[in-house]
């Protein structure tokens, strides 16, 4: 076994640990962490190994979603506001423009790696393959019918395309606050959207309520927010075996003797079918760090640049032995740099 494999499982047995106490003795000299439930895991991993490399306590880590981290992340300058804020989407140019307002306008933007957004069901159903259309037209609080956009009158798979399980849709989810939940209504059910001619038509003159529509997720029940704790979709799809869930690629490899993940378009969720871009469901991930904290929380510096360093977050380090698909070299170079010279990211 070697060093990275050794802290990288080192991390995994502690991850109970930090997740209860998740900070320093001196909480008030602590990093905080808040953010993407998707990031989280890498956070605590890297968080635990630099604890156990440096001199400096576990950063206190918080899983907010993408969202709600932005919004603590950005309300404040203090000391006593979060230093990092982890994403699974990048950084909107409101959420931005709000820090600017705060007066946090030095701040550096991470690039840590890749994520597969994952529909996943209970290892023991039989494999199913759905197109992004298939999914719109299961999730969508309204779908096309020629020139009307009508509720959704879908109450089981059959329904969608009678090839699918006879059985009621019930999908359970994150919450609009979500990082992934961004991601998935972009990704998934407005390229699933387009494939209808109407909706092709209404982009072209009216791109907001194109957006309105095919971003729309059901509230009658077919959909279900699940709220920003993965596990918890883990645990509903396992006890119901007709659901699915969404979450990211990172919770199906910790899961695998639970679930399986669902073909979409034909494409598995592998690591590497999200490194070469065959699987059509993959987005960055980040975390965002106020440089005006750096010299004023202690260790905070430090812990940036151990987490970008080739032990943990480069190809074959300890994050990616935890389902995080690497940057490729050329990405990884300029996230060290952005990093090493405290550059700050360009105006949205």
């Amino acid at each position: 076994m070697n060093r990275k494999q050794q802290l990288a499982l080192g991390a995994v047995a502690a991850f109970g640990l930090v997740a209860i106490s998740g900070c320093s003795p001196s909480e008030e000299e602590s990093i905080s962490i808040v953010g993407s439930s998707t990031v989280y895991p890498f956070s605590i991993v890297a968080s635990e190994l630099f604890a156990r490399e440096s001199d400096y306590g576990a950063p206190k880590v918080e899983s907010t979603g993408s969202g709600g981290g932005m919004k603590l992340f950005c309300a404040d300058r203090d000391l006593s506001s979060p230093s990092i804020t982890n994403a699974s989407r990048r950084m909107k140019k409101s959420e931005q423009d709000k820090c600017n307002d705060n007066g946090i306008d030095r701040v550096i933007e991470v690039k840590i790696g890749y994520d597969g957004i994952v529909i996943a069901h209970t290892r023991g159903a039989n494999s199913i393959n759905l197109s992004q259309r298939q999914i719109f037209l299961a999730l969508a609080r309204e779908i096309p019918d020629g020139s009307n956009w009508i509720a959704n009158p879908h109450q089981t798979w059959s329904d969608v395309n009678s090839r699918l399980p006879d059985s009621k849709i019930s999908v359970y989810g994150p919450p609009p606050t979500s990082g992934t939940r961004d991601a998935f209504v972009e990704l998934v059910m407005e390229k699933g959207c387009a494939t209808f001619p109407e909706a092709k038509a209404l982009k072209k003159s009216d791109k907001s309520r194109f957006k309105a529509l095919c971003h729309a997720m059901r509230e009658d029940g077919a959909f279900i927010e699940a709220g920003e704790n993965d596990n918890l979709i883990i645990q509903k799809i396992v006890s119901n075996p007709d659901s699915f869930g969404i979450f990211g690629y990172s919770f199906l490899e910790e899961n695998r003797d639970k679930v399986q993940a669902v073909y979409v378009d034909d494409v598995l969720p592998e690591f590497e079918n999200i490194v070469d871009g065959s699987y059509p469901v993959s987005r960055p991930l980040y975390f965002y760090v106020k440089a005006a904290h750096y010299g004023r929380v202690d260790g905070l510096r430090e812990f940036v640049e151990f987490f970008v360093s080739e032990d943990i977050m480069g190809n074959g380090g300890a994050l990616s032995e935890r389902g995080l698909v690497p940057l490729s070299g050329g990405e990884y170079s300029a996230t060290v740099k952005a990093v090493e010279n405290t550059t700050p990211m360009p105006t949205l």
